[in-house]
């Protein structure tokens, strides 16, 4: 039961998986397009990742302002949403990623990674932090649950 993470951006894809339980996520590639609306192509690589992975669910960044307002990357999130949901037929969550491309930013440039470099792993890393954000409070609430049953 693996779950896909998706960091979604104007000509990019950054892709991570978890691991089987769940638990841990990992960075896969970057899906990149030459237009923003050509997406048959980067729609057809991620359904290889799901297969290759067998993702059972999907994890999607969702850019919301910093003043909690949906703007339009956030609106193109919930249409790219929409198309992932009819091709793959799997359920597709919404996550908060506000601030996640700094911290990768950030993470990559304390890790040595030369500025003009880190643009080929800055959406990867995004969707790492994105998909362990997720998992962390999945396992949290299932924590909560756990201890109000027992």
């Amino acid at each position: 039961m693996r779950v896909l993470g998706l960091d979604y951006g104007s000509k990019t894809v950054g892709v991570a998986v978890s691991d089987p339980l769940g638990l841990t996520a990992q960075g896969v590639e970057t899906v990149w397009r030459k237009q923003e609306n050509k997406l048959r192509r980067t729609l057809a690589r991620i359904e290889e990742i799901i297969s290759e992975y067998q993702v059972t669910e999907i994890v999607l960044g969702y850019p919301k302002n910093m003043n909690n307002t949906v703007g339009e990357r956030a609106e193109k999130s919930l249409e790219f949403k929409e198309m992932l949901e009819r091709r793959t037929g799997l359920p597709v969550i919404m996550w908060d990623e506000r601030l996640t491309t700094m911290a990768a930013d950030r993470t990559l440039e304390e890790t040595g990674v030369h500025k003009e470099d880190r643009k080929q792993y800055l959406d990867q890393v995004a969707a790492v932090f994105i998909l362990q954000g997720y998992l962390d409070a999945a396992a949290h609430k299932k924590e909560q649950q756990e201890e109000s049953e027992s």
